[in-house]
C-alpha cells in the first residue's frame, strides 16, 4: 500500500513537471517567432551576412532577423 502511494506520488510529480516544461517551450516558441533587430555586425558574429538592399540578416544564428 505504501508503495503504491509513493509510485502515485512520483506519478503525478513527473506530469506537473511535463506540464511546466510545455508551457515554457510554448514560451520559448513564441518569442522566437517575433522578429527583431540585429546590426550589421552582429549578423556577421553570427555567421551571416547582412543584406544591406532589403535589411535583412541571410544565414547564420539570426537568418531573417531585420537588420537596423
Amino acid at each position: 500500500m505504501r508503495t503504491r502511494r509513493i509510485l502515485a506520488a512520483v506519478i503525478a510529480t513527473a506530469a506537473l513537471a511535463g506540464l511546466g516544461l510545455t508551457g515554457a517551450a510554448t514560451a520559448t516558441a513564441a518569442a522566437q517567432g517575433a522578429h527583431s533587430y540585429v546590426t550589421p555586425s552582429e549578423c556577421r558574429q553570427g555567421g551571416g551576412m547582412a543584406d544591406l538592399k532589403d535589411n535583412v540578416c541571410k544565414g547564420g544564428t539570426h537568418d531573417g532577423e531585420r537588420v537596423d
